[in-house]
């Protein structure tokens, strides 16, 4: 297994260490022809890239560069030190075609990463202090060559005692800082899996309109992408959009889908309380993010809003891409594709520039 982020390591051996495999190996060849492809007007040779989650720091934004993908968004974080949840965190998922929507599924996960094509995610959006992040974010920002772009992601914090004036609070803080290293597009996390499935923040519209505008109020002419999970209720989705069009840049979908993760035993397969339901990652959710992604641009095009879509979910391949890109999404993201295809990057650049 040659993963550049390794998960046979803890999140801080990762951190303090990596990036690890083919992504310290030769850089890709740089795009002859200038940049052909862009989002939010922002020039790419390929509107593809690395979703938030494996890239942990500036040297993984960077190294993701190097090996041709265009986009990096630099993993969320926080106005505060959090701890990752405990190892491990990625575990090998087996699932019997697509995993439903819901969180009612109960399936095997295990240590047998090498053939894995959808893996969990269960790190609970760990953070640096800001001291910490922000220089570095900025460094990340700077890695990004000609026709690539950083995209810094963030979410709030709810503090014990704290009311939805602190919380609001804690993400307009959290959008200053990140606007203060220089990134150039924000996307907002309103979906972890790790933080509750069914109570997510993109769920509760009325918060998210009101963060969203607190938020872009703050960033100003800065692009905010907010980031959603699965929405089984098309209604509730199109309510969301109507409410936010205005207001932001874009959406990102999705997150992960939400899955029961038991042991050979049927015991939970990840250690610690709260864990026994975990987001899914790669190939069992494609379409998931395929199908989010088509709704999203029915409701954009019904409101002739001027909002961009990423899509997100199960990229292992070209073809996967483009599938993304037909469906009505401007920009395409991966994570499990990168992990397990460090080349994959390069062969989708190549294929959008055919």
């Amino acid at each position: 297994m040659t993963w550049f982020y390794d998960p046979r390591r803890t999140y801080e051996d990762n951190l303090a260490a990596g990036p690890f495999g083919a992504f310290l190996g030769e850089p890709a060849p740089v795009p002859d022809a200038p940049p052909g492809h862009s989002l939010l007007g922002r020039p790419l040779h390929s509107p593809f890239g690395i979703a938030a989650g494996p890239l942990v720091n500036a040297a993984y934004c960077a190294a993701a560069f190097r090996q041709g993908f265009d986009l990096a968004v630099y993993k969320t974080v926080r106005t505060g030190h959090q701890e990752s949840h405990p190892f491990p965190n990625t575990l090998a998922v087996h699932v019997d075609g697509d995993l439903p929507a819901g969180g009612s599924a109960t399936v095997l996960a295990d240590s047998d990463l090498d053939a894995a094509t959808s893996i969990s995610n269960s790190f609970g959006v760990p953070s640096r202090s800001p001291d910490a992040w922000q220089p570095d974010m900025a460094d990340a920002v700077a890695a990004a060559g000609e026709g690539q772009l950083l995209i810094a992601s963030f979410q709030g914090t709810r503090r014990d005692g704290g009311d939805g004036d602190a919380y609001l609070a804690d993400h307009v803080a959290a959008a200053r800082l990140v606007a203060e290293t220089g990134a150039p597009v924000v996307e907002l996390n309103l979906s972890c899996p790790n933080e509750g499935t069914g109570s997510l923040l993109c769920f509760d519209t009325a918060a998210v309109t009101r963060i969203a505008a607190a938020v872009k109020d703050q960033l100003g002419d800065v692009p905010l992408i907010l980031k959603l999970a699965y929405f089984a209720d098309d209604a509730a989705l199109g309510q969301l959009v109507r409410a936010t069009a205005h207001v932001v840049d874009g959406y990102a979908a999705i997150n992960t889908l939400p899955a029961r993760l038991v042991d050979a035993e049927g015991a939970p397969a990840l250690p610690g309380a709260g864990r026994d339901i975990a987001g899914v990652c790669g190939d069992a959710i494609r379409w998931a993010g395929l199908d989010m992604v088509g709704r999203l641009a029915r409701h954009r095009d019904r409101l002739g809003a001027d909002v961009a879509i990423v899509g997100v979910g199960g990229v292992l391949a070209p073809a996967h891409h483009l599938a993304y890109r037909t469906a009505g999404a401007d920009a395409v993201m991966c994570a499990t594709g990168a992990l397990l295809d460090p080349g994959l990057g390069s062969a989708v650049r190549r294929s959008a520039s055919s």
